[in-house]
């Protein structure tokens, strides 16, 4: 028997309409002892903006600033991850470094140029991650000196990046400032903190 097809109901769509897009709603605050994942900005749920090694700073300054974030991912001519370049790198030493070794202008610097490379970046497995706490989280970063790391998920595919962690994100959500230049902040003393807080 075949089915009958109608077509469906639809309407002018009105000058007050949205677009929804993925979210990722992370608590406001958490505690040391929180699931890990609440400090995870996951990519299934919120898109990850990118550039190219071959824009100009000035590019991914205007990217970031237009999508309101910090990091952009770094992507190769085969879709795949070549690093990152932060707004730290932008506005840090970097750009002035390639100034001045290459004798370019400012606005030629690339971010091949400034970007941190995949073989310099460090991830956390996603399995792992899974099983663990906000305070390992915290000791992973502080450890390694690090503002970011990758959270990793094996798929069919290959590894896959599936989110990132963020000392500043981190540091909002526990309520407390960890400085990355300051790795020497101990774990004990973030916890007295939030014990006072």
């Amino acid at each position: 028997m075949a089915i009958t097809y109608t077509h469906l109901p639809s309407r002018n769509l009105g000058k007050t309409a949205g677009l929804l897009r993925p979210v990722c709603i992370l608590p406001e605050r958490v505690g040391l002892d929180n699931p890990a994942l609440d400090v995870m900005t996951d990519f299934r749920r919120l898109t990850a903006f990118i550039a190219t090694p071959g824009d100009t700073i000035r590019q991914a300054e205007e990217r970031m600033l237009r999508r309101k974030v910090r990091l952009l991912f770094v992507m190769d001519g085969e879709d795949r991850v070549a690093g990152l370049v932060t707004s730290t790198d932008i506005h840090g030493e970097k750009p002035m470094q390639v100034i001045q070794s290459r004798g370019v202008r400012r606005d030629e610097v690339l971010v091949a140029d400034i970007m941190t490379s995949i073989d310099r970046l460090e991830a956390v497995d996603f399995d792992d991650l899974s099983h663990a706490r906000v305070g390992h989280v915290l000791e992973t970063l502080k450890a390694r000196g690090r503002q970011h790391a990758l959270v990793i998920e094996q798929t069919e595919n290959g590894p896959m990046v599936r989110g990132l962690l963020s000392l500043s994100q981190l540091s909002k959500q526990l309520g407390v400032m960890v400085e990355t230049t300051e790795v020497a902040n101990t774990f004990i003393e973030i916890e007295q903190h939030l014990a006072h807080a």
